[in-house]
């Protein structure tokens, strides 16, 4: 178990978070709980009375090194996560959450310049297969999967890439990277091949 890479973005978040926004460099604030089992940022806004308002909280997992964030699946009714690859990821998901928080949508429309990106310290990642395509329909929906080794740590990652077309011929991407260690793979593949039997195939119609 490694602290390093909590510490890294833990000094270096807010900066980067007041660099690429304004609003945020005005009333947005963080504290770093380094003493739980998964040692936590959070984020919140001070209010007139003193009090704090969360926004975003993101938990640090020492065991595999990787950061992400918890949601709470109404449907399924369970906590979801969400793993935060590298420091880029982070500084997004929280900025996205603090204007969710305010109600305003015009974060989408910040870009990093050079100076910014040559900063972010990004995971080093070695893609060991091309994208594969896992299925599509028509021109409608693709999801491909590619398979890479984390360099630093050793540890494998899956990326899906879920590709849609829209009624106005707009293609909307989303990807989704899960990082997993040597010893959690077995585990994971021996889970998917004796429950195959019980998923159902996508209904389209």
């Amino acid at each position: 178990m490694s602290m390093e890479w909590f510490d890294r973005v833990s000094s270096e978040l807010q900066e980067h978070l007041e660099s690429i926004c304004e609003k945020y460099d005005q009333e947005g604030h963080m504290s770093i709980d380094r003493g739980a089992k998964h040692p936590r940022i959070e984020f919140f806004i001070e209010t007139e009375d003193e009090d704090r308002e969360y926004f975003c909280t993101l938990f640090f997992d020492p065991f595999n090194e990787e950061f992400y964030l918890e949601t709470f699946d109404f449907e399924y009714e369970q906590t979801t996560r969400t793993i935060l690859a590298d420091i880029e990821d982070i500084i997004e998901a929280v900025h996205e959450s603090f204007h969710i928080y305010q109600n305003d949508e015009d974060f989408e429309d910040v870009e990093y310049d050079e100076e910014d990106t040559d900063i972010l310290e990004e995971i080093d990642v070695e893609w060991e297969t091309p994208e594969v395509t896992a299925f599509i329909y028509e021109d409608e929906v693709e999801v491909t999967y590619q398979f890479g080794v984390v360099q630093e740590t050793g540890d494998g990652v899956l990326r899906r890439i879920n590709r849609i077309k829209t009624e106005d011929d707009d293609l909307i991407k989303d990807e989704t990277n899960f990082i997993f260690s040597k010893e959690e793979a077995s585990t994971i593949i021996a889970m998917i091949a004796s429950h195959m039997d019980s998923l159902s195939e996508f209904d389209f119609q």
